[in-house]
């Protein structure tokens, strides 16, 4: 069975048992901080499962994209050294929300593997956890399988409720039993059952978890039941499509078969069962979906990680003899590949390849220079890599650590990794001591939601359903305290989708709480932050909640300029232009788009016309609620790093059609005017433009007008013949510019011809330094051919002093470099001026920040010579 059947089958078998086929999220968890990257396929019902979110569906099915090469579940270190490990994979998963529970998720998983993907049952073992009787018997009683056949597993990890078959979302909160079913590869593969001391053989290999979140876990550690209990599995694609057709490595599977040709096509390997092909073509999937869900390769966080995974496909490319880039070519086999799936990998692909290939050029200057660093640190008979030299190649030269472990492994060698934590933490704190940012603390919340009006009202009554003083609940806050509030209702727009939050006041009778910012405590729950001026509030108190209306107006003219912005820039620039990120305020909007190049004048002016023609049609913005693939359908645009529910908002501006939950204008017009005032790079593919809307823009425009104005004056001129006058300038500049280095030429010349009597004979050549007065470098440097040419053998130093700072130049003539070197004379004098430099054995220059040291260090030179001649 193929494994695009498998994912049909799957999905097919629990639609009809009344799950929604839920769409796989991004790699990037949405208004996540505390995941780095999707790693699991609950990880977009995250919010349901701790009941923050109600979704319109109690049961739902999904092949959620997943990686794991970073952070607790990190992989990377063994793909391409075992059977099963991926950096990315397919979780194929089965969710129940209070609705059916531990005997209908058990019933459908034994249905689906026995009877539609027609597994041996007697080849399926099942574990549960020791104290989970309900689980065990509904495998015994209910399913009908042999006592021996269901194994319970106990605290196997050392603590209460530390097993393999007990999960736990984190320290507190949801957890509970799960019950594991295993596949038998048969006697000839060597490893025992789970629970055993051989379990870690690859004989009995789990390819389905379903966890049965059941209990709430307290700071105490003491379990509570939950009042309504949910199911969680997780079934891996690949494992499953190992057992379906009857393989025991996941490499071995048509998904990987196909890349680990294409990845031996490119590199010109014949071995197809060579370890490097494996990890070329696991990386290849990872790299490319990362990229479609919107990673740059980057030097930190999400970008690291990409980096990574690439730059240890590419080190195994360059093991198999293959030193140009390869690795994009692969994006059209994956595509044919997994195309169907995921058409978004069909529709990115040309910006995969751009990115991809770019990411190789970059680092193969860093992997020859990394491997000769390593080669140098690794000599015949070492058996210790230290930390330190692992440490300075990851920092100085982007060697990532586990290219050098990789390459310490195939040699044999230990890696002192204790060593590289204890350099990176020196590092870390550093840069902490440095660094101001804070993190602010998450506030603890169990209300109901915020209504949020404030698309149609920027004025409502609302009533106190929370407090926080510095993170704490609490019942009041006093005049003079900081503090947090949240509302049952709210005009207040919460911080999100790059949209800063709303300012404002909260009024009642002799109460005034300064808004300073709006923030989401939860997806649906704002807080307003900010100063209680006067009088106090409590919980249940009404309040007036009054939005800060220029603010408002400005912010919402700034964001609908940027969606316009955005479609501008992809017509301008290309479909390969996509949002990387965004902050849009009352003062400007700053936008962040993958682009491989900086935008001309020429671009620049064509998106301001764009963008500003649409503002002068005037045309209305609609907003509409759909759902998200009917949105799709219709034309919008989903944004990266945006965490999308069923149902969306799609806004139509202009030429522009987006998801987007912000708050906009009426009409394209009344946005005013655009003007682009910044463009630069802030990554490997991405740029980013700032520019400004309104009031804004015209002040901006007026600044400038002001300035042109006041330099045309300064200049006598028109400001319409600014320019022609600048040229002119310009022009009279360079004019005296050459004038004045040829008089300087010309009296250091005249210096030097007096300086040749200075020199003085040391055993057989002239010995000369002196300083130049009124010099700069290129008078020394013609003053040094005209004293070589006079003085025949010598050894000269020419210095000269310009605003504090010193210029050296040291010269030898050719039948005396054997003896004499001008770098090592010029590096003489530059110690003693606060220096260094060097050069050619005939002619080296240097430079110093002490002038006060000079005339010592020239008087030295004499005896310098002499000692090196003796």
């Amino acid at each position: 069975m193929k494994s695009s059947e498998i994912r049909e089958k799957f999905l097919g078998f629990f639609a009809e048992r009344g799950h929604a086929i839920v769409r796989s999220s991004p790699l990037v968890p949405g208004n996540d901080p505390t995941m780095l990257l999707t790693n699991s396929g609950m990880v977009q019902f995250k919010d349901v499962f701790l009941g923050i979110e109600k979704r319109p569906y109690t049961r739902a099915t999904s092949v959620q994209r997943c990686v794991r090469a970073g952070g607790k579940h990190n992989d990377l270190e063994n793909v391409g050294y075992t059977a099963r490990h991926h950096t990315f994979f397919e979780m194929l998963g089965n969710f129940s929300f209070g609705d059916y529970f531990k005997r209908d998720a058990i019933r459908y998983a034994w249905e689906l593997l026995t009877d539609v993907y027609r597994l041996p049952p007697e080849k399926l073992w099942i574990t549960v956890y020791q104290e989970d009787d309900e689980a065990y018997d509904i495998w015994v009683k209910d399913i009908g399988l042999p006592e021996e056949r269901v194994i319970r597993i106990g605290d196997n990890k050392g603590a209460r409720y530390a097993s393999d078959n007990f999960w736990q979302m984190a320290d507190t909160g949801p957890c509970g039993p799960c019950s594991e079913i295993f596949y038998d590869h048969g006697p000839e593969i060597p490893g025992g059952l789970p629970g055993t001391p051989e379990e870690d053989g690859d004989r009995y290999i789990e390819i389905w978890n379903l966890v049965f979140m059941q209990y709430n876990r307290d700071e105490a550690g003491n379990l509570s039941p939950l009042p309504m209990p949910c199911v969680d599995t997780g079934m891996g694609l690949e494992r499953l499509a190992a057992v379906l057709q009857h393989v025991h490595s996941n490499y071995d599977i048509d998904l990987f078969q196909h890349l680990i040709r294409a990845a031996a096509r490119e590199t010109g390997t014949t071995d197809l069962e060579d370890n490097s092909l494996k990890v070329i073509a696991d990386h290849i999937r990872a790299s490319a979906f990362m990229i479609v869900d919107g990673l740059i390769p980057g030097s930190d966080g999400h970008g690291y990680v990409l980096r990574r995974i690439i730059r240890r496909a590419l080190r195994h490319g360059h093991k198999l003899g293959q030193s140009r880039p390869f690795f994009y070519k692969l994006v059209k086999d994956l595509v044919e590949e997994m195309g169907a799936a995921y058409p978004e990998l069909k529709e990115s692909a040309s910006q995969v390849e751009r990115i991809l290939l770019h990411e190789e050029e970059r680092f193969g200057e860093t992997l020859e220079n990394g491997m000769k660093i390593l080669e140098a640190a690794l000599p015949s008979g070492t058996k210790v890599l230290d930390g330190e030299t692992a440490f300075t190649l990851y920092d100085t030269y982007g060697f990532p650590l586990d290219l050098t472990a990789d390459i310490c492994r195939e040699r044999e060698i230990t890696l002192d990794e204790d060593g590289f934590d204890v350099a990176m933490e020196r590092q870390k704190a550093a840069a902490r001591a440095a660094g101001k940012f804070k993190m602010a603390a998450m506030l603890d919340y169990h209300g109901e939601n915020t209504e949020f009006v404030g698309y149609t009202k920027l004025q409502e009554e609302g009533k106190i359903i929370a407090l926080y003083v510095e993170g704490t609940p609490v019942e009041e806050i006093k005049a003079g305290q900081h503090g947090v509030v949240v509302l049952d209702v709210t005009p207040f727009y919460a911080e999100s989708g790059g949209q800063v939050g709303d300012c404002g006041a909260l009024i009642a009778e002799g109460v005034r709480f300064e808004v300073e910012d709006t923030q989401k405590i939860q997806a649906e729950v704002a807080g307003h932050h900010g100063w209680l001026l006067t009088g106090r509030l409590a919980i249940g108190d009404k309040v007036t909640a009054r939005v800060n209306l220029d603010l408002r107006a400005q912010t919402m003219r700034n964001h609908s300029a940027t969606h316009l912005m955005h479609k501008a820039l992809r017509q301008v620039l290309g479909n390969h232009v996509a949002q990387r990120g965004s902050l849009v305020d009352a003062e400007r909007t700053r936008f962040d788009f993958s682009h491989n190049a900086p935008l001309t004048g020429e671009e620049i002016r064509e998106i301001e016309e764009i963008v500003n023609k649409q503002i002068l049609s005037n045309q209305d913005v609609s907003a509409k609620q759909m759902p998200y693939d009917q949105a799709i359908t219709h034309g919008a645009m989903a944004l990266f790093g945006e965490k999308y529910g069923d149902e969306v908002r799609v806004l139509d501006i202009g030429f522009s059609c987006e998801l987007c939950g912000g708050t906009h204008v009426a009409r394209t017009g009344d946005i005013g005017f655009f003007k682009i005032v910044s463009e630069s790079g802030i990554a490997a593919g991405v740029r980013r433009v700032e520019a400004v809307t309104g009031t804004v823009a015209l002040d901006m425009i007026q600044a400038l007008s002001r300035k042109v104005n006041e330099a045309a004056f300064v200049l006598k001129t028109q400001p319409e013949e600014l320019v022609t006058r600048i040229h002119q300038m310009q022009e009279q500049v360079r004019g005296l510019e050459r004038e004045l280095v040829s008089l300087k030429a010309k009296f250091a010349s005249s210096q030097g011809d007096d300086l040749v009597s200075q020199a003085v004979e040391v055993k057989g050549m002239k010995v000369l330094a002196a300083t130049l007065e009124g010099a700069d470098v290129a008078s020394l440097r013609n003053a040094m051919d005209k004293l070589k040419d006079s003085l025949k053998t010598a050894a000269i130093v020419l210095a000269t002093v310009n605003d504090g700072k010193v210029s050296l130049i040291a010269g030898v003539t050719p039948d005396m470099t054997a003896k004499i070197k001008a770098g090592d004379l010029v590096n003489h004098v530059a110690k003693q001026v606060g220096g260094k430099g060097g050069g050619r054995p005939d002619m080296a220059q240097a430079g110093g920040t002490d002038p006060s040291g000079l005339p010592a260090a020239l008087n030295s030179v004499t005896a310098w010579v002499d000692e090196r001649l003796a």
